[in-house]
């Protein structure tokens, strides 16, 4: 006779909900410390002062200061730290314009995919269950955004008015795949992290001149329209199903 033994199956309550939120609680409590701790450190006026010593370590170590550039833009965009921009600005001094925007573009996309997952284990997989069992007008939005995801994340990436910490938090609350949240991550940011690295790339004049890089060049009509002139293209497709609906 064979005995019988009872096994419990796994439990999912409170404890369970409290791993799941312990990335989201790290990266808060990482974006508080940062925002105090750090904001007088990753400054223009920082990268001014030290751009000699990088200079000379980049030099001497070139594989070691891209990957050490590299997991520092991963830190700043996972944990929402300041001086995302003077990274970008940073990465192009170090590295010119080309190959500097690819290691831009693969940190940022890294951070955000990063600070996605932690968001969506959080707080995004129940909340899209529930936007998607709600029916009504708030089912509707979801699916509407089912539908249009490629479109609707290229344009968030696109458009420069669409702040970065949003466009990561956004996708992860309506359940968008990892794999298209990245791809269209590095994709969308392409054409903005291009313009800041080659600002950053000339560099060395604005310094010699002890003045401050211009960061509004992205708002110039030579620069904005062409990006604008992609995000529409990008909204295309949405445009389409809206007019072949009627």
């Amino acid at each position: 006779m064979t005995a019988m033994t009872n096994v419990d199956p796994p439990r999912s309550g409170p404890r369970s909900g409290l791993v799941r939120r312990l990335p989201l609680v790290a990266v808060i409590l990482a974006a508080v410390a940062g925002a105090v701790l750090l904001r007088d450190q990753l400054t223009f006026e920082a990268l001014a002062a030290n751009r000699e010593a990088l200079i000379a370590f980049r030099d001497a170590h070139y594989g070691l200061t891209v990957a050490a550039f590299i997991a520092a833009y991963v830190a700043i965009v996972a944990f929402s730290l300041p001086g995302a921009t003077v990274a970008t600005l940073t990465g192009g001094f170090l590295f010119a314009t080309f190959p500097g925007a690819l290691y831009n573009i693969t940190g940022a996309t890294i951070g955000a995919c990063l600070i996605f997952l932690a968001v969506r284990w959080g707080l995004g997989d129940r909340l899209a269950a529930r936007m998607e069992a709600a029916g009504g007008a708030v089912g509707r939005i979801k699916a509407g955004i089912d539908a249009n995801q490629w479109s609707m994340l290229l344009v968030m990436r696109l458009v420069p008015v669409v702040p970065f910490f949003v466009a990561n938090l956004i996708p992860a609350f309506v359940g968008v795949p990892l794999w298209r949240f990245a791809v269209t991550t590095f994709v969308g940011i392409i054409p903005g992290a291009v313009v800041y690295t080659s600002v950053g790339a000339g560099l060395g004049e604005v310094f010699a001149k002890g003045q401050t890089p211009d960061l509004s060049i992205i708002f110039a009509p030579h620069v904005l329209l062409p990006i604008l002139g992609l995000a529409a293209l990008a909204a295309l497709p949405m445009v389409l199903k809206l007019v072949k609906r009627g």
